[in-house]
């Protein structure tokens, strides 16, 4: 939920990306809600502000058990199929103030918390992304279409 496309090309918004988790938790399915930053936002200094109020927006409205099935995928916008993509310090940076906001719900679950890289993972970049302590893993998006590139992610999973 809360992908950049869904909230670029159809305006979706914070409440409405909230709503559509809300819906997906109650037929059980696990959400994966979408955050990131445009470049605009990215140079203008405010990167941490715009993830961190997508994300706030619905964990702040959830309940505890609720939230502990949340998986929270970290995708810069201007990564997204551009070949362009964070460095792994800079995705860490985001990665590691998605979790220490999460602390302030509650320590265990921002422990527990999944989080992935969504910004044009490749097999080149893989490893090094899936390295970073608060990278819990990756949402691959083009180079899953690619036998060899995605299982070269995989195996850097590994």
């Amino acid at each position: 939920m809360g992908h950049s496309e869904r909230r670029q090309l159809y305006r979706e918004s914070d409440e409405q990306v909230h709503d559509r988790l809300l819906a997906a938790l109650g037929v059980d399915i696990t959400p994966v809600l979408c955050v990131g930053e445009t470049l605009e936002e990215r140079d203008a200094g405010h990167t941490m502000q715009v993830v961190l109020r997508q994300v706030g927006y619905v964990m702040a409205r959830l309940e505890p058990e609720q939230r502990e099935r949340v998986i929270i995928a970290y995708e810069p916008v201007w990564a997204i199929g551009t070949g362009r993509t964070a460095t792994p310090e800079q995705a860490q940076e985001v990665m590691a103030g998605i979790r220490e906001y999460q602390a302030g719900f509650d320590r265990d679950l921002a422990a527990r918390l999944r989080l992935l890289y969504g910004g044009s993972m490749n097999a080149g970049n893989a490893a090094e992304l899936l390295a970073q302590p608060d990278i819990d893993g990756g949402l691959v998006g083009g180079a899953s279409l690619k036998v060899d590139d995605f299982l070269a992610i995989c195996q850097s999973a590994g």
